[in-house]
């Protein structure tokens, strides 16, 4: 303002656009730390799911052969207690999945 003890237009304007800068300043600032956290999340879930998924192909290949046989999975998901375990507790849908062999029929 020009301290005049009035806010004109011209000053109400200058002081709303002011703020609104400020406003779209801070909710930007938010959003960065928001997109951060969430590719620090998806990060960690990438890393914990790719883990998983390797140690499960790890547990399944029994003959080290580096390939899975649908028999050999099957095999393993139904009667193989060390799979049957890590699979029951790995928290991962997509591997419990496996828990159920008909489905890979």
């Amino acid at each position: 303002t020009d301290r005049d003890g009035h806010i004109d237009e011209e000053e109400w304007q200058e002081a709303i656009e002011s703020a609104l800068a400020a406003k779209l300043e801070a909710r930007a600032a938010a959003r960065a730390v928001q997109a951060k956290a969430a590719q620090k999340e998806i990060e960690e879930f990438t890393d914990s799911f790719l883990t998983a998924a390797a140690r499960c192909f790890d547990l399944i290949d029994k003959d080290g052969g580096g390939s899975l046989s649908k028999s050999e999975i099957v095999t393993a998901c139904a009667s193989d207690q060390e799979v049957i375990h890590f699979l029951s507790n790995c928290g991962e849908e997509n591997l419990q999945f496996l828990l159920h062999p008909p489905r890979l029929q």
